[in-house]
């Protein structure tokens, strides 16, 4: 398929004449001193394919046999046109194929013959073939196979991308004529993918041994050179992989860094392929074109518009996550129906009528959807939107590079020797400007973690005045009061309130926790707190009190709390109101009581309330979730039993066990002891 010509002519010491043999075949005389010359011809050809092509190795088709008669066929000069470049690497010399030469739209075999007058006699000779040809061939010497590229069967023939090739000649073939015959082949949807296809786009060279491995050194070097731009970009994408998967894990909150991720993941692959299948022949031609055009082409596109559309946090991606995947598999079912092995196949060639214009509007139809995020990324951040525009126009112009080869507009260009195209500028380019974009993100994101955290720990600061402290709780004769607070981040969402009354000798205890966690956790239990304090001072009934803090939650989004309120009476007497709490324990007994539904859900709700007595030395324990939902490495929860088991220590005791077994939650243990 695309090949490499990059030839130098060393001392020609003979010019190429034709030669107008008794058969009227194509010669060219050549003699040799230092040099190699290029087999111009013209040369004699013919399309289809010689009988008995297909038998056995070693079988010489007739079309090879030195002796075969060519002279009805048609000829064919392979002398580049002045000016002309390989459209592919940017050299100079191209020869159109026949396609462009009076074979338009042909497909399949097709023979090269050449007869040359060689004058050497003491050298080994060999013969290098162009880079540039399509898409497989075959290299007789006076009717005997001198080396093939690609793999020639019964069954088909199996081609790769075009590499450089020498074939020596055989020892005895030093001096007179001698008939090159090429066996070409061309895929049927070659036409689709180049300009200009079909056959050899250069002369082979015909020298010296030691000079035709010079010359297959330089086209290497040539490959080489044109695939620079692909290791640069390879290497632009590693780092933009890791950098992309790094955020991720960072910061999963931004999906945009995933999917940025994702594509250059895609783009990577792309340029893999491309590179080992210039070097190597692990993978022909056929599944390199259909792997690259119906499957990693299309999922590219598709994740260059996911990627700015999550980078712009647009609205509605579940629509355009639809939208992008189905057109981008209608898009690689199109593609596929125009490779190999089904075009030209199952899919009959005259169906590019339609399949043609097909694929070009579904690029079409992701092109403007990608016109289409970037006015809305432009519209919700102007100077995002716009630094996204430069990127996202090369991306659509590399939706169409294909088709702009085909119509001969020049799509690639070749500065110092790199080549350098619109998929390559694209990527490149486009991942410049996101970092540009990332750092400014970036930033901007740090002022706000800043901010965040100033934030954060002025609500641990108000926090830690509204939740009293083991040295703050308040005296109360006959009763000792413990209580240990421990928040599982800076801030937390388990409240806790003593109030001592004023004249009775009772006191008022309110636990309980907030839906949620952080900042707005921390924002709930200052106003449950609040209200804790403003009711305390209308009375200490419990039912009254949850009743309050309800109404104060109702209407609030999202904001809910279990909640557990009692008053303790200088005698011992107990009045318990529950919200949905977690019942507390006497004696390392949980007390059995009614269920009822947290505060914030209902307006008419209604909480349970119950009334005992401690006796002296009773120990009665209040406990926030976060004690029973601790968790150890092997995902195993501290659980009720062990809660039982250390109801009865001192609540100092319970919050060191459960914190130490693998704090998950916020911690607060509150009891009372009645004195003996």
């Amino acid at each position: 398929m695309r090949g490499f010509r990059y030839c130098l002519s060393v001392f020609f010491l003979s010019l190429l004449l034709p030669f107008i043999g008794p058969q009227a075949q194509a010669q060219q005389t050549v003699v040799f001193g230092n040099a190699t010359a290029e087999l111009t011809g013209p040369w004699k050809f013919h399309t289809g394919d010689s009988p008995q092509a297909n038998g056995r190795r070693g079988d010489a088709p007739a079309w090879a046999q030195p002796g075969f008669d060519d002279s009805a066929w048609g000829t064919m000069d392979l002398t580049p046109p002045p000016g002309s470049y390989d459209p592919s690497i940017g050299s100079s010399g191209f020869v159109p194929g026949w396609t462009a030469r009076g074979y338009k739209d042909y497909s399949g075999y097709a023979w090269y013959r050449l007869r040359v007058n060689i004058q050497d006699g003491q050298n080994a000779l060999a013969l290098k073939m162009p880079d540039n040809f399509d898409d497989a061939y075959q290299v007789y010497v006076n009717g005997h196979l001198a080396g093939e590229f690609g793999r020639f069967t019964a069954h088909g023939v199996v081609g790769y991308l075009a590499q450089p090739r020498t074939f020596p000649l055989p020892t005895h073939l030093r001096n007179g004529p001698v008939v090159l015959a090429i066996r070409m082949f061309m895929q049927p949807f070659t036409a689709l993918v180049d300009p200009d296809v079909g056959g050899l786009h250069g002369p082979p060279v015909l020298g010296r041994a030691s000079a035709i491995a010079g010359l297959l050194h330089l086209d290497w070097d040539a490959i080489d050179r044109s695939l620079y731009g692909d290791f640069l970009e390879m290497a632009i994408l590693l780092l933009a992989f890791a950098v992309a998967f790094g955020l991720f894990w960072l910061d999963r909150r931004e999906p945009a860094y995933l999917w940025l991720g994702l594509t250059c993941t895609v783009l990577l692959m792309i340029v893999t392929l491309v590179a080992v299948s210039n070097y190597t022949t692990w993978i022909d031609e056929n599944l390199v074109f259909a792997v690259q055009d119906a499957v990693l082409i299309p999922a590219s596109i598709g994740l260059w518009v996911l990627f700015w559309a999550y980078w712009f946090r647009l609205d509605g991606m579940a629509r355009v996550r639809r939208m992008v995947w189905s057109l981008v598999a209608l898009l690689g079912l199109g593609m596929a129906m125009l490779r190999a092995p089904l075009y030209g196949t199952l899919v009959p060639m005259h169906a590019i009528v339609w399949l043609s214009p097909l694929t070009l509007g579904l690029k079409l139809l992701l092109g403007v959807l990608l016109v289409w995020v970037t006015v809305r990324g432009i519209r919700k951040d102007k100077a995002e939107g716009w630094l996204a525009l430069p990127p996202v126009v090369l991306v659509i112009l590399s939706l169409y590079q294909e088709e702009l080869l085909v119509v001969h507009v020049p799509a690639q260009f070749f500065p110092f020797g790199i080549a350098v195209t619109f998929t390559r500028i694209a990527p490149v380019l486009s991942l410049i400007i996101i970092t540009v974009l990332l750092l400014r993100r970036f930033l901007h994101g740090q002022r706000e973690r800043e901010q965040w955290k100033l934030e954060i720990e002025q609500a641990k600061q108000i926090q830690q005045m509204l939740v009293p402290s083991a040295e703050a709780l308040p005296v109360v004769p006959g009763l000792t009061l413990e209580s240990e607070y421990r928040p599982a981040q800076s801030v937390g969402g388990d409240f806790f309130q003593i109030v001592q009354h004023p004249t009775d000798g009772s006191v008022l205890i309110v636990l309980g926790d907030v839906t949620g966690h952080g900042l707005e956790a921390a924002m709930l239990v200052s106003l449950l707190v609040g209200a804790v304090r403003s009711t305390a001072e209308t009375g200490f009934d419990p039912l009254h009190m949850l009743q309050s803090l309800n109404r104060r939650l109702l209407g609030r989004k999202g904001a809910q709390a279990t909640c557990l309120a009692l008053r303790v009476a200088a005698d011992g007497a107990v009045t318990l109101a529950n919200a949905g709490h977690l019942p507390p324990y006497l004696n390392g007994k949980e007390i059995a009581m009614e269920g009822a539904v947290p505060l914030g859900l209902i307006a008419a709700a209604e909480f349970s309330v119950m009334e005992f007595q401690l006796q002296p030395g009773d120990r009665m324990t209040l406990l926030t979730d976060g004690v029973v939902e601790a968790q150890n490495e092997k995902k195993e929860m501290f659980g009720f039993e062990r809660a039982q088991q250390v109801g009865n220590q001192p609540a100092a005791l319970i919050a060191d066990a459960a914190q130490k077994f693998g704090q998950e939650d916020d911690i607060t243990v509150v009891s009372v002891v009645r004195g003996a």
